[in-house]
């Protein structure tokens, strides 16, 4: 018993410390100018209107563990009546008999006052308080387990949605690029034309090529808002917008590819003891385990204490403590039979373990599974990612040799628009494999439970 009570106040202090941390770290939306990752999931874990009522639900299991204490104690009633009394005919006329004989007098019509305390406590109920107790408070550390889970996968998920309106950005980049790039050979085709050193059909071309690269830049600044409205919900902000002063950090064609030198065995061996989804899991089984207990009680006696101070008045509204009896008694009720319902009760108990350990069991082989699918993932991501590295450089030397040519009057204006086509294709082509390495690597750290541990909440007090 004890036990279980220090479990759940280092939860509850460890709960208020994670609020506590989370309200200091994180940024206002208002003081960025360019979000990156990082700060997109500081903002979603505070903003998000999900994990305020992950939250609530954790102070309805807090408050059900309260409950459950409470009948650990006695109950203490007041009570109070007035009556009014009329006599059937013959009881009045027995009555008057009677008391005529005696020398007194009764009424037909008589207001009764009446007024007490009562107080019961119960001494034994078959450990049924003792096993509600524990399911409380275990349904209360499970709660706290789904709270960390939401803010796992809301985490993953800001990360898919952040990425992909950063690759929807980048878009935006290379094809202002393309634009930029075919006005200035547009200037250049006219002035050619106009000194009779070029075609016209040149220029024809060219103005093609501009408004081609004009509605690739269209197509990207509408897919780069419809993922910002999905960004933004996930946030919590009001009006699912992002401001629109705020630009997205930009993508980093330098950046290192992740490591692999994890052994996915040591990745499942650490997500299985770290995953909030399984912890949750687990406290579910012992919930299981404590309502079995509690459904056994009816096959034990059930022992309480009682007392009673009642006073009773007629016609008179002040009662004196004359007017007041007390009665102290010891009862004992044990029910044996109902019909089979407590052994289904039973039998029912047990069977909700049986699920939980058989959904665990489920879970613990999807984790492994899904490890193993993110690291052959990640691991071709990477190589994606080494060869587009080499494509660009290839690229890139074949359009500036195009451009070359072209200018020179060495080759036709086909070859550069074919060699700038490669090169806005294949700077599509890297930020893809940039983008789809970094989401790999998002969603290995969510598989195994890690990508909450910058915001300092990783699993306490178990």
């Amino acid at each position: 018993m004890q036990r279980i009570m220090v479990a759940v106040l280092i939860a509850l202090c460890w709960l208020g410390d994670v609020r506590a941390m989370e309200r200091s770290t994180v940024t206002d939306l208002a003081t960025v100018k360019v979000l990156d990752l990082k700060t997109a999931q500081a903002l979603a874990l505070a903003g998000n209107p999900d994990m305020a009522a992950a939250e609530a639900r954790i102070e309805q299991a807090r408050a059900r563990v309260r409950q459950a204490v409470a009948a650990w104690w006695p109950s203490l009633d007041l009570t109070g009546s007035a009556s009014r009394q009329h006599l059937s005919d013959t009881s009045h006329a027995s009555n008057r008999a009677l008391t005529a004989l005696l020398g007194g007098t009764t009424d037909q019509t008589a207001t009764i006052y009446r007024s007490g305390v009562e107080a019961t406590w119960v001494l034994f109920d078959g450990f049924y308080r003792t096993f509600k107790e524990r399911q409380a408070a275990y349904d209360e550390q499970a709660s706290g387990a789904a709270l960390i889970d939401s803010r796992r996968l809301l985490v993953a998920a800001v990360a898919e949605a952040f990425l992909n309106a950063q690759l929807a950005q980048t878009y935006i980049d290379i094809n202002r690029a393309d634009e930029t790039f075919y006005n200035r050979q547009l200037e250049d085709a006219q002035n050619r034309f106009k000194v009779g050193a070029g075609p016209w059909g040149d220029v024809l071309n060219i103005r093609v090529q501009v408004n081609s690269a004009k509605t690739s830049l269209i197509r990207a600044q509408r897919e780069f808002e419809a993922a910002g409205y999905g960004l933004a919900a996930l946030l919590g902000l009001s009006e699912a917008a992002l401001p629109s002063r705020v630009r997205l950090a930009e993508l980093d064609r330098n950046a290192a590819p992740p490591d692999q030198k994890d052994d996915p065995d040591t990745l499942i061996a650490q997500a299985l003891a770290v995953r909030p989804d399984i912890q949750r899991l687990e406290w579910v089984i012992k919930q299981a385990e404590a309502a079995t207990g509690a459904a056994k009680a009816p096959y034990y006696p059930k022992v309480q204490i009682a007392g009673f101070l009642e006073g009773a008045r007629e016609g008179d509204a002040k009662l004196t403590e004359d007017d007041f009896g007390n009665t102290v008694a010891v009862n004992m009720s044990w029910n044996l039979f109902a019909g089979g319902g407590d052994t289904a009760r039973v039998v029912e108990a047990e069977q909700a373990k049986r699920e939980a350990v058989h959904t665990l069991s489920g879970l613990r082989n999807s984790v492994a599974a899904e490890i193993r699918q993110d690291l052959a993932l990640l691991a071709a991501a990477v190589d994606q990612l080494r060869l587009q590295r080499e494509t660009v450089k290839l690229v890139e030397e074949n359009r500036e040799l195009a451009k070359n040519e072209y200018e020179a009057g060495e080759s036709s204006l086909v070859r550069l628009n074919e060699a700038q086509r490669d090169l806005v294709t294949t700077y599509g082509r890297l930020a893809q494999a940039l983008v789809a390495c970094q989401l790999a690597q998002q969603r290995l750290l969510a598989a195994t439970g890690r990508n909450l541990t910058g915001f300092n909440m990783t699993v306490k007090g178990r």
